[in-house]
């Protein structure tokens, strides 16, 4: 969902705020910052997402490894 469809519905928020923008320019200015503000709260979850698969899974991995005994 935050990888795929809510980047597309911010995305479509400005098309469609660019094509609305001639007669309604008041209420495009709002899509467009809607859709930025949608953009930065897809990157900052997206960025957690990363850090805290690397955290949990990565180091819970390489940790594992560390531990078996070498053959």
């Amino acid at each position: 969902m935050f990888h795929v469809l809510l980047p597309f519905a911010a995305y479509a928020t400005l098309a469609i705020s660019a094509f609305a923008a001639r007669p309604h320019w008041r209420d495009a200015l709002f899509g467009v910052a809607a859709a930025a503000l949608l953009l930065l709260f897809v990157g900052i979850h997206n960025a957690w997402d990363a850090v805290t698969y690397h955290v949990f899974v990565k180091k819970r991995g390489q940790q594992e490894a560390e531990r078996r005994p070498s053959e």
